[in-house]
């Protein structure tokens, strides 16, 4: 068991659903030591079975558990087993961070009479009141995704804390935004350090000056006062920085799929979505912004217009909003048609053409064909070969999972990652730990990727008015 000998040393009691969440957290506290009740290892053994994510994480958990095992000397598992530094942070050298310590002991619990410990949480909780009481010289915090723990926690005087090493951000104003506006008189500044040429009919600036070093490869770039102009960062380099001017997609001849841009950052989309350089793009936006029909209707004109593209694959998490409609029949497809609304009424949108019922049915079935629906359990193991992926809401996804999907891209292959992180449906995943704000973050520095948050919905102005009143 734990002794007072590291008093500065906090304790840090783990809920069985934070290493659910990330099997790895039994590295991420550095110095400080670790305690897992019997209640968590029972609870992982009841979850260890089936092929969900929660499955796999707890039988990952348990394997890094077994290594320990194996690695200490069995008499000393009282005395905590020394827990390895993670190679991105805690002690240098991989000397030992703290120690992991088991409840082999009955420990007193001293709950109050309405908090019977028969339940997991209420013995997680009765463990760690055991242990500030029989180590009153050590800070003991109880570290769990469950709110409503966290809360019965504090109400019993135990200090209680989410587990925020996979927090991307501290806030999620702070997520990049992937566009820059430029002062009013930036072209005053830097005038002198301009150079412009032409390639393949598009035009280049390069512009050095101290502004620049602030920028992102694949940052937008636009001015209040004047329209016309928009950009992006191509490349940065000790020179500075070398601009694209982008194509207007707001104009009728510049449509795509006879889809116009509405606004700014639905340009900025259209650019990103159509420049084949980009191998990921992620759009992010509330309901009603475009993301859906902007990225089908890119998929669509590089599919069968460009041949870029050999078909488009589309996906999301099924993650349901009320009650589950439990089991549905049919091949993975039909299965996932019932989550499909958004690409249904989407592509309603797009087959809207002139003529008669007849031709409206083969341009649809056309455009079926080249379209497959496809479930996320089914992804592991598979590589996807010039295909252009649509992964829409993201933002339930975690970044493991995350990792999971796009890792599946093969060579000629695009990703785009669709969603809003202000509607998030899975358990345990907030703004600042999604998988979506994961990969925006970790991909803005990447020369092939693009990133724009819509901000004006284009919908219709009942949903504008909705989404503000409501």
């Amino acid at each position: 068991m734990p002794s007072d000998t590291h008093r500065d040393h906090k304790l840090f009691v783990l809920d069985t659903n934070v290493l659910m969440h990330d099997p790895t957290s039994i590295f991420r506290f550095k110095e400080h030591d670790v305690f897992l009740p019997m209640a968590v290892l029972e609870e992982m053994d009841r979850h260890k079975k089936g092929t969900s994510e929660v499955a796999r994480s707890v039988r990952q958990a348990s394997r890094f558990l077994d290594e320990l095992m194996s690695l200490a000397d069995k008499s000393g598992i009282d005395g905590g087993l020394p827990l390895p530094a993670p190679s991105n942070g805690g002690s240098e050298g991989g000397e030992p961070a703290g120690r992991l310590f088991f409840e082999t002991r009955q420990l007193p619990q001293p709950l109050p009479e309405g908090l019977p410990g028969t339940s997991p949480d209420n013995s997680i909780l009765g463990t760690a009141l055991g242990l500030s009481k029989e180590h009153p010289g050590r800070t003991v915090i109880l570290v769990s995704k469950d709110i409503n723990l966290r809360i019965k926690a504090s109400v019993v005087g135990l200090r209680a804390e989410d587990y925020h090493n996979d927090k991307v951000l501290d806030d999620i104003s702070l997520l990049y935004s992937g566009e820059r506006t430029l002062p009013a008189g930036f072209w005053d500044e830097h005038s002198k350090d301009v150079e412009s040429w032409q390639a393949q009919g598009r035009t280049f600036y390069r512009i050095a000056g101290p502004d620049v070093s602030h920028w992102f490869i694949g940052e937008c770039l636009f001015m209040e006062e004047d329209s016309s102009f928009e950009a992006i960062v191509r490349r940065l380099d000790a020179q500075g920085a070398v601009i694209e001017l982008l194509t207007d997609f707001r104009a009728p001849h510049h449509s795509v799929w006879g889809i116009n841009a509405r606004n700014r950052e639905q340009n900025f989309a259209l650019n990103m979505l159509m420049d084949p350089e980009l191998d990921f793009v992620s759009l992010l936006g509330t309901a009603g912004t475009g993301k859906t029909l902007l990225a089908l209707a890119s998929g669509l004109a590089q599919v069968l217009d460009a041949g870029r593209y050999r078909e488009i694959v589309m996906t999301r998490v099924t993650v349901p909003v009320g009650e589950d409609i439990g089991f549905l029949p049919g091949t993975e497809e039909e299965k996932m048609t019932p989550w499909m609304g958004a690409l249904m009424d989407n592509l309603e949108v797009l087959t809207r053409t002139e003529g008669s019922d007849w031709a409206r049915a083969v341009t649809d079935d056309l455009l079926r064909s080249r379209i497959r629906i496809h479930s996320l359990n089914f992804m592991r193991g598979r590589t996807f070969l010039n295909k252009y992926i649509i992964l829409d809401e993201a933002q339930n996804l975690t970044p493991k999972q995350m990792k999971t999907l796009i890792t599946r891209a093969g060579p000629g292959t695009k990703v785009v990652c669709l969603g809003n992180v202000g509607q998030i449906d899975t358990p345990y995943i907030s703004e600042t730990t999604s998988g979506l704000t994961f990969a925006v973050d970790r991909f803005r520095s990447w020369p092939h990727s693009g990133h724009i948050t819509l901000l004006r919905g284009e919908r219709s102005r009942l949903a504008d008015f909705a989404s503000e009143a409501l």
